[in-house]
């Protein structure tokens, strides 16, 4: 599928910055609080200092838009069955020795790799393309906040909807703005222990808990949690344990967490994929410890992708990866059994887009 759309210049200004007073300019979007010479780029790669300014310089430029199934975000109470418009930038503000997209979250290739479009077409393609949401995920959109931003007014101004996919390390101001423009957001929580997030990301644990509790209890943001299994790093029952407990206890039990399996890539080619039996077991303890709606996920396990109603246990959608195969919620989202509401954002019927995956080229006139 092509589009157009008018040439970009990704050079964009940034909000968030200030001046130090030994001349450096110091990025307050996430707390990496990278400290800036002239010509320097922030950890991210896409952040910049030019002049005695602070710039974006991924703005109106992806690595690539596709259409997806909602449920690949994983977003799984969220327009069940429904296609979203999905693109990311380049960078990212972690450093993931086990990233799955590091091919662009790494990219320093900017100019060969990138598509154009302007935060209106993005809008205008997911509509005409029969998109209910525009997802930004690929690469963390905490770093293309600006451009992200501006693509949700626009989302918004045609009735579209807006979902992110973050890892949700981002300081509390920015944090404000970004997400009082999300519809939903899966936020990675990559592990349970500050060791592991710095060891294993370089970043620390504390912002992103914080994080999960302003979105859950702070804004209208549908809220889902995914949790990538490691073997041997992040996957014991104590460390499971823990974490589940602080969901229930913080966040409550209604919040979907989606544990998914780990693949070897990137800095982890020595680790073995996550077995299936491995998110079996991490379900079992969520599901022990109080949590309503946990999942498995790249993985076929038709249980592990089941949502059960809170009142009666009966399945109300059945999944298989992310294609559903039986849909039993009314219109206004609850148990045709007994009549409980299902935690959500639901449409009055499912959509039926599968597990197509649809690379949409938005060409440059």
């Amino acid at each position: 599928m092509n589009v157009r759309d008018d040439a970009i210049d990704g050079t964009h200004p940034a909000q968030w910055w200030h001046k130090l007073d030994d001349g450096r300019i110091q990025c307050d979007l996430c707390p990496r609080d990278c400290r800036l010479h002239d010509g320097q780029r922030g950890l991210c790669f896409v952040r910049a200092r030019q002049g005695d300014a602070l710039v974006l310089t991924t703005y109106g430029r992806s690595s690539g838009f596709c259409i997806d199934p909602i449920e690949k975000k994983p977003l799984n109470h969220f327009l069940p069955g429904s296609r979203v418009f999905s693109f990311g930038t380049a960078g990212c503000n972690l450093a993931c020795k086990f990233c799955q997209n590091w091919d662009i979250s790494k990219s320093r290739e900017m100019d060969r790799l990138m598509d154009q479009a302007s935060p209106e077409r993005i809008a205008e393609v997911a509509r005409e393309t029969g998109c209910a949401s525009v997802a930004f995920t690929y690469n963390d959109p905490v770093i293309f906040a600006e451009y992200a931003l501006d693509a949700a007014d626009a989302c918004h101004a045609l009735g579209v909807k807006t979902v992110a996919v973050t890892a949700g390390y981002i300081h509390a101001e920015p944090r404000r703005a970004f997400y009082a423009k999300m519809d939903a957001a899966n936020i990675d929580l990559k592990g349970f222990s500050d060791d592991f997030y710095f060891r294993q990301t370089g970043a620390h644990l504390a912002p992103v808990l914080d994080t999960l509790q302003y979105v859950r209890h702070e804004t209208g943001c549908w809220l889902e949690i995914t949790t990538l299994l490691i073997p041997g790093h992040n996957d014991s029952d104590a460390e499971l344990d823990a974490m589940t407990r602080w969901l229930v206890d913080h966040l409550g039990p209604e919040v979907p967490l989606h544990f998914t399996a780990f693949h070897p890539d990137y800095k982890m080619t020595d680790i073995a994929r996550t077995p299936a039996a491995t998110l079996q077991r991490a379900r079992r303890i969520a599901l022990g410890n109080g949590l309503q709606h946990v999942y498995t996920g790249n993985v076929h396990d038709v249980d592990g992708g089941t949502t059960r109603c809170t009142g009666c246990g009966e399945p109300l959608i059945e999944r298989d990866w992310h294609r559903i195969l039986r849909y039993e919620l009314t219109p206004q989202g609850t148990c045709p059994d007994c009549g409980s509401a299902l935690a959500g954002r639901f449409g009055p019927e499912p959509g039926g887009f599968g597990r197509r995956r649809i690379p949409v080229r938005v060409a440059v006139t």
